[in-house]
């Protein structure tokens, strides 16, 4: 498990050697590959560690210098954040609230509670926000399933959520990714966009920590 954890870092912290290393070996077949990844950490909610921002970030600046194309590849990791979306909100309409109900050793009861927590307190704009939020991207959807909230709404905001979060990291990417201040320090600025993405949500669970002890 630890080795796990560990190569799991390695790959996002050196994203964009991998990256090179799969345009090198696979070729067109990349595409493919940044599809699953966005549609499986969006799709699937057992599969939240998996790499977003970083992962669009080091892609666009791929495409800067290498043979990736930028506009297919705004298309792949945007038609794979729509569908995991819609497969993930699916899954929690169906066999949602057996899930949130259970003891599942694969879906930590926090993280739901936590969700739901943070889509009551936002409502559909939770579908847009959680986009930009690691961890909380993968369960939103889930949960706005278990509430049964209309597909057409959801569908909607989960298109306008997926346009923005892909093409505002993948652009990055594209056009300061390839800087020299980036180039030399780009695990720094994986980590800074890491860190970025996940304040708000330590900020919240912060706050919310602190609001629990008051009231105690």
């Amino acid at each position: 498990m630890i080795d796990f954890i560990q190569k799991t870092i390695d790959f996002i912290l050196h994203i964009d050697k991998h990256l090179v290393d799969i345009i090198n070996h696979y070729g067109n077949v990349t595409y493919v590959i940044l599809f699953l990844v966005v549609f499986c950490e969006t799709g699937l909610v057992i599969t939240p560690f998996l790499p977003g921002d970083s992962l669009f970030f080091a892609a666009g600046a791929l495409c800067a210098k290498s043979d990736l194309n930028i506009y297919l590849t705004l298309l792949v990791c945007f038609l794979g954040a729509i569908l995991g979306n819609t497969v993930n909100y699916s899954i929690g309409k169906r066999i949602g609230p057996t899930i949130f109900n259970s003891k599942s050793k694969l879906i930590k009861k926090e993280y739901l509670d936590k969700t739901h927590a943070f889509y009551e307190k936002h409502g559909a704009k939770a579908i847009i926000l959680s986009r930009f939020l690691p961890i909380f991207r993968t369960f939103v959807p889930f949960i706005a399933g278990v509430a049964k909230m209309d597909a057409r709404q959801h569908l909607i905001y989960n298109v306008i959520g997926a346009a923005l979060w892909v093409s505002i990291f993948v652009l990055l990417g594209y056009f300061f990714g390839m800087t020299e201040v980036v180039q030399n320090n780009f695990s720094a600025f994986i980590i800074l966009i890491i860190v970025v993405t996940l304040l708000p949500g330590l900020l919240a669970f912060i706050k919310n920590q602190f609001f629990k002890k008051k009231v105690s």
